[in-house]
């Protein structure tokens, strides 16, 4: 075991955000970043990337990557300005494509948003394998949640973005578009036939009033204590189980600016003639 992991957590959208390190190379790679947005002013800062980005200048790393589990449908991506401020490599899973043809007709924003996925550096296939340094990170697509979600297996530890949640909150929603409880099923046994020791590092966390919000756990305690997915629950369980919550289930509340502006990479796009950058609310859409 030779990588570091660094944790930061967002409390305004419960997000963990990751630093992983190959101490033997000084590389580092960023997942799930966020760009700090005000939903009623419309402002942003980069308060979160910057505490990332003072980091790994500290630690005297190398960024390499700049890795994103999927589109996130509740907080805003600082890939963008990560990438410009200290280089690396940015990345999503390959069905990124679907995701845009599905979302950027809905926003008109085909001026300023590409289908083929050309403003991410690399789109990532299943069971692809990339280098941090001299770690391997293994591309693992975990679907369900959406199209385009990936988990990424590093050494004995994996980032599953919103497939996992903590034991006592189960799993995420996939009632977005594109989505499916069945797909979710197959994607959460991929993760629970990891070895047990594997360490999960989730995305967000929800916790209930009696703990603190909390990112770590591992694959055996999940197959033995997830309340909607564990060693004993059957495909036809899980989907009634999961379609039910989900239809009870508001949108998030930064779903509208955070898709457009994650299809960018973390822009919010072209000026408009007064040189003003908007977000646009679709009437009746969603």
């Amino acid at each position: 075991m030779t990588i570091s992991i660094e944790t930061f957590f967002d409390a305004d959208t419960n997000l963990f955000s990751y630093v992983v390190a190959d101490p033997e190379s000084s590389t580092a790679a960023v997942i799930d970043s966020i760009l700090n947005y005000d939903q009623y002013s419309g402002r942003s800062s980069t308060k979160s990337a910057d505490e990332i980005i003072a980091h790994i200048g500290n630690k005297n790393l190398k960024l390499e990557w700049i890795l994103e589990t999927h589109i996130h449908a509740d907080h805003l991506t600082a890939a963008h300005y990560i990438k410009e401020k200290i280089g690396g490599k940015t990345a999503i899973g390959s069905n990124i494509i679907k995701v845009l043809k599905y979302w950027v007709p809905i926003f008109n924003t085909e001026n300023d948003t590409p289908l083929d996925g050309s403003q991410f550096d690399f789109l990532l296939d299943d069971n692809q394998k990339i280098k941090l340094g001299s770690v391997d990170i293994n591309i693992l697509h975990t679907p369900g949640h959406t199209p385009a979600c990936v988990s990424y297996l590093i050494e004995d530890a994996v980032f599953v973005g919103d497939t996992f949640f903590m034991p006592d909150t189960g799993t995420a929603r996939t009632d977005f578009p594109g989505g499916s409880a069945e797909t979710m099923y197959d994607s959460l046994h991929r993760i629970l036939s990891l070895p047990e020791e594997t360490r999960i590092f989730v995305c967000h966390d929800y916790p209930p009033a009696t703990r603190k919000p909390n990112n770590e756990c591992t694959v055996a305690i999940q197959q033995q204590q997830n309340i909607l997915m564990n060693q004993k629950t059957t495909k036809a369980e899980y989907v009634a189980l999961r379609n039910k919550r989900d239809a009870g289930l508001s949108l998030p509340k930064l779903i509208v600016p955070s898709i457009q502006v994650n299809l960018r990479l973390g822009t919010f796009g072209d000026a408009e003639s007064n040189g003003v950058k908007y977000v646009k609310i679709p009437i009746n859409k969603l």
